[in-house]
């Protein structure tokens, strides 16, 4: 079981919802942890509700040059984990360009420019962990879900790629693809949500996700079986299953 007394940890996304719970989490285990999010006084509220010692850097992974000045100010790294995201519900029939660029470039895109900043130093000594949030969404195409659908599932082929290449090493790769967590992201949605969850259950989940040596988990279980099996059904089941919104 892994360890985190001691270790510092970078958490993108973490100043509300699923990423300050799993901050609230590895503080309360021991580790340094530096947050990470666009807004520096949401931070700082943050931080403050931590057992343990905490710093902020405000950086916006939408934008190259705020990663690479966060970046520069970073220190060693034991573990870095990916939760930033935005989302707006969106049909092809009601295409909006700003939105739909916004989630790819936050949430996929974002996510690449962050394990850029991180990852080299880790593959420099051998040593590190780096934890991508995906979400059962990206499993394969949904109805009302341009935009975010396809950039989970690009997290997800980056998060499996990088463990391709690094199981054998001393980096430690891990993906997270939760269902529905309540947050003012799913707050959006008009539709019923199942196994809907709050944000320090699915935060327990993934805490002791991180705690073991497995490289992939999908929560809640019962909920996943859905997507999960929908990867191996026939398009005509498969989108009868999923009709158009």
């Amino acid at each position: 079981m892994r360890d985190f007394k001691g270790k510092r940890y970078w958490l993108i996304g973490a100043s509300e919802g699923l990423g300050l719970a799993l901050a609230q989490k590895l503080s309360a285990a021991g580790a340094e942890v530096i947050l990470s999010a666009r807004t520096e006084y949401s931070l700082k509220a943050a931080a403050a509700t931590l057992p343990g010692p905490a710093t902020i850097l405000p950086v916006d992974v939408g934008d190259s040059a705020s990663v690479a000045a966060a970046a520069a100010g970073l220190p060693d790294l034991d573990g870095m984990v990916f939760l930033a995201g935005v989302y707006w519900p969106m049909r092809a029939q009601d295409w909006d360009a700003k939105a739909a660029e916004a989630m790819a470039n936050i949430n996929f895109t974002g996510c690449i420019r962050a394990v850029g900043a991180a990852l080299p130093g880790m593959v420099a000594k051998n040593r590190g962990h780096i934890v991508i949030t995906g979400s059962l969404s990206g499993f394969r195409g949904l109805p009302g879900a341009i935009g975010y659908a396809a950039s989970k599932a690009g997290t997800m082929v980056l998060a499996e790629s990088l463990y391709a290449d690094l199981r054998k090493s001393g980096v430690t790769v891990q993906l997270a693809n939760p269902g529905f967590i309540r947050t003012r992201l799913t707050a959006k949605n008009d539709f019923t949500m199942p196994f809907i969850m709050e944000p320090e259950a699915a935060a327990e989940i993934m805490f002791r996700h991180m705690q073991s040596g497995r490289f992939k988990i999908s929560f809640p279980t019962v909920f996943s079986w859905l997507f999960r099996g929908g990867n191996f059904l026939p398009d005509a089941l498969y989108y009868r299953l999923f009709p158009p919104k």
